[in-house]
C-alpha cells in the first residue's frame, strides 16, 4: 500500500509575512500557490527543496488564528546548530531558550526555538 505523508497545514493571519518567515529563516521555497480554493483560503505550499513533506500555509479574512500555547511544532534539522541559530540571530530573530549558545557547549541534544510571526513553534536539531 503506497501511503505518503504529504504537508501539514497552519491558518496564519499574514500569507506574505508567513512566507517571508519561513523562507529567509528555515529555507523553505513557495511550491505552488492557490489563490482561491473551493473553501474561499488562499493556500501556499512551502517546501524545503529536498524534502518530500510540505507546510501548508492556508489564509481566510474571516478567520482569526488563535490557538492554545504549545499545540503544535514543526522542527526542521541542521548541519551546524551553532551556525544556523547564529545566523538567525543575526537577522534579530529570537532563539530560545535564551542560553542557547552555553546549552549547545555542555549538552549532547542540541536543540532550539524560534517563533513564527502567529506564534507557532519552529523547533531546530542538529541532524
Amino acid at each position: 500500500m503506497g501511503i505518503k505523508f504529504l504537508h501539514t497545514r497552519i491558518r496564519v493571519s499574514d500569507l506574505e509575512k508567513s512566507i517571508d518567515f519561513y523562507s529567509k529563516t528555515c529555507g523553505f521555497e513557495v511550491f505552488k500557490r492557490n489563490d482561491k480554493s473551493p473553501a474561499g483560503n488562499k493556500i501556499v505550499h512551502l517546501q524545503i527543496p529536498g524534502n518530500a513533506h510540505m507546510l501548508e500555509l492556508t489564509y481566510s479574512p474571516d478567520f482569526k488564528v488563535e490557538f492554545p500555547e504549545d499545540l503544535m511544532h514543526t522542527c526542521i534539522g541542521v548541519d551546524d546548530i551553532v551556525e544556523y541559530c547564529g545566523n538567525l540571530e543575526e537577522q534579530g530573530i529570537e532563539i530560545w531558550p535564551g542560553d542557547w549558545k552555553e546549552k549547545f557547549t555542555s549538552d549532547d541534544k542540541k536543540m532550539a526555538f524560534i517563533t513564527d510571526p502567529d506564534g507557532y513553534e519552529v523547533e531546530i536539531l542538529e541532524n
